[in-house]
């Protein structure tokens, strides 16, 4: 279900269900004039992209924005009672969406998590421009909307590199592989992201207790009711295939080249400035670095902000902002 609204308060339900496509909506999303508000919108957009073709000239994501003026809890209705005051109807976000018609309480749900957003949008702008934070937000939305939208790639191994995976015995590890399997085919044909199917971490619990019926199902962590009236039997039928021997994996082989002690030392280093700037800031330090960043800066140790912006990933906010500090943190270390 998708939801729109605009400032004059009116709100719509578009039913994609009962449309052939969305192709007019995809030229509103494409206009230059026009700014798609959204809240925690990677998913959707990632979905409207890849499924629908949608190119997004201009967004401005509400929870993007909440994280820059340092929210700890960035779900809507704790955002929206933040700076506007307003509390949204119950939760129904264990409902199945996919049934029709909705429910009235359905539909009051789907339309208030948007009726608000406009508002939302131009009160975090306030707070981000007193603190000088609005370039940094409009540019991860930039950077957001003209992302494209990943491909599903095949990996035969991927359910070995889940967390966890490593430490199950053979037939944990062959259940494993069964059930991966079983949830990539469940989220193909729901068109959703297989985490709304089955958590990563739900699956390794079932891998590792092997439930063998229905009760059993129920006592492992993720397994809702819910989950187990609509894929209780899936579930349990992938299990009971799974083969006593493990199966062999490349995602065991050893991993990459190991960092030199000279990068580990700079890494440390970028990890001791980052926290030392995330107190001072009052953002999370990954916002202010991530890891990743961090790995790939003590990498190529940029000597200076013109080499330091070209670190793949490094935001131009971050150069202006931070990067005289990560240069000199570097500094200390020497050549």
């Amino acid at each position: 279900m998708i939801q729109l609204a605009e400032v004059t308060g009116e709100a719509w339900l578009v039913d994609p269900l009962a449309l052939a496509d969305l192709a007019s909506l995809g030229a509103v999303t494409a206009d230059e004039r026009v700014c798609v508000i959204l809240h925690a919108g990677s998913n959707d957009l990632v979905h409207l992209k890849r499924r629908h073709g949608f190119r997004f000239a201009r967004i401005f994501d509400t929870s993007i924005a909440a994280r820059f003026l340092g929210g700890a809890n960035l779900g809507l209705d704790t955002v929206l009672t933040t700076y506007l005051g307003v509390e949204l109807p119950p939760s129904r976000q264990r409902d199945d969406w996919s049934v029709r018609p909705l429910s009235e309480a359905q539909e009051r749900y789907a339309m208030a998590d948007v009726l608000h957003l406009i508002a939302l949008a131009a009160r975090l702008r306030e707070e981000l421009t007193a603190r000088g934070r609005l370039s940094w937000v409009e540019e991860e939305c930039e950077a957001l909307a003209a992302q494209p939208a990943p491909e599903r790639v095949e990996d035969p191994d991927a359910y070995a590199r889940l967390k966890g995976a490593r430490e199950l015995p053979p037939r944990g590890l062959g259940a494993l592989r069964e059930l991966h399997e079983l949830r990539e085919r469940l989220a193909l044909a729901a068109d959703r992201p297989p985490f709304k199917i089955l958590g990563d971490a739900t699956l390794v619990a079932l891998a590792q207790q092997l439930p063998g019926d229905r009760p059993a199902l129920a006592a492992v962590p993720g397994c809702s009711s819910r989950v187990i009236e609509r894929w209780g039997s899936d579930i349990l039928a992938a299990i009971a295939r799974a083969p006593d021997q493990a199966p062999a994996i490349s995602a065991l082989a050893p991993r990459g080249r190991r960092p030199s002690a000279a990068a580990r030392h700079r890494v440390e280093v970028l990890r001791r400035w980052r926290a030392g700037v995330a107190e001072r800031t009052g953002l999370e330090p990954g916002l202010v670095l991530p890891n990743r960043l961090i790995g790939a800066i003590a990498e190529a140790v940029p000597r200076d902000l013109a080499a330091l912006a070209l670190v793949e990933g490094m935001r131009q906010w971050r150069v202006d902002a931070f990067g005289v500090e990560v240069l000199a943190a570097l500094a200390t270390i020497g050549p």
